[in-house]
């Protein structure tokens, strides 16, 4: 896309990281959400295998000033829907222009082909996240046919505050989660999630773009093996412009999961306490995480039961884009 008088718009590059982390920022906090992200957080975003940001993004320019983006994901799976996600928004000095609308218009359009580039013929899908009492935001979605489809919790742990005892896991080792370990981590981590909505398996590129973040922290991060099987992980992360924008430093909690196998033994919480009481002795204040509030392995029960408390609600927003397309057709225009 191209100017229009006003705005320029054009895609996002490594080059814009600073500028898109300072209106990421300025994002959040006026709708105090708790996104929030440095220059080098959003470089490593344009390794992602499943980010193309020469087509599946878009920044909007007002006098040089970056006032609003959009950004598409792909997702690793069509089974049975492509659940393409979208993240945007607009910088507050700039709502109200319909600003949040055109790029919503531009990435419906450029979701279709994309999607038929990995999933030929597959039914796609496009949704949007926001806190659940942004009524603009809601609002936006609503009128462009997007449906409420699930809710998550950002939760958070004052690491001051008296830790849980450790569960005794008989027969079962935890250890550090070191680069050797990060194939059984994924593995974990794939038949944790195979029943969580929206999840779909992370095939090894994925998972290596995940590992290599910069956020990570393997020292914080541990896996439980039982008679050699890898059984569960936790995997922390830290993002310095989240601490910065609330003065305290914060271990973002990024998963706990637990194979199939090694479920209701209390490895997620044992492994959930180690690392809040290794980030305490680290100095870490606090941590935080997600989660899905309908979880059907019960994950907001055991953050409760670890001390974690809601601080607020997100809700995804969901629209079916295109149907599965019989074999030997041409999909319809986006």
């Amino acid at each position: 896309m191209g100017g229009d008088g006003t705005f320029a718009w054009r895609p996002i590059g490594p080059g814009d990281a600073a500028e898109w982390a300072g209106l990421l920022n300025a994002i959040s906090a006026a709708d105090r959400d708790w996104e929030y992200f440095s220059e080098q957080d959003l470089l490593d975003d344009f390794s992602d295998p499943y980010l193309d940001f020469a087509r599946g993004s878009m920044a909007v320019y007002h006098e040089g000033t970056m006032a609003g983006y959009g950004v598409l994901a792909c997702r690793t799976s069509a089974e049975p829907v492509h659940e393409m996600h979208y993240h945007g928004g607009v910088h507050p000095a700039y709502r109200g222009r319909g600003l949040g609308g055109r790029l919503l218009d531009w990435a419906e359009t450029a979701a279709g082909p994309l999607h038929q580039e990995r999933y030929p013929g597959r039914p796609v899908s496009l949704s949007g996240p926001c806190l659940s009492d942004n009524a603009a935001a809601v609002a936006l979605y609503g009128a462009h046919g997007y449906r409420p489809s699930r809710w998550f919790h950002g939760m958070t742990r004052d690491l001051s505050a008296a830790l849980p005892e450790s569960p005794a896991l008989a027969g079962v080792d935890v250890v550090g989660l070191t680069p050797d370990r990060w194939e059984d981590a994924r593995l974990i981590r794939n038949d944790a999630f195979r029943d969580h909505w929206g999840s779909t398996e992370d095939p090894a590129d994925a998972w290596a773009h995940f590992m290599a973040a910069s956020a990570a922290r393997p020292a914080l991060s541990f896996l439980a093996y039982g008679g050699g099987d890898p059984l569960g992980l936790v995997i922390s992360h830290e993002y310095e412009a989240y601490n910065q924008a609330f003065g305290r430093r914060d271990l973002y909690i990024a998963l706990v999961g637990t194979c199939r196998a090694g479920r209701n033994r209390g490895i997620a919480s044992a492994l959930l306490v180690r690392a809040l009481t290794e980030a305490r002795a680290a100095g870490f204040a606090s941590a935080s995480l997600g989660v899905d509030a309908d979880s059907p392995t019960g994950a907001l029960g055991l953050y409760q039961r670890a001390g974690f408390t809601v601080m607020l609600t997100s809700v995804t927003h969901t629209k079916p884009l295109l149907a599965a397309q019989p074999e030997g057709t041409s999909p319809a225009d986006y």
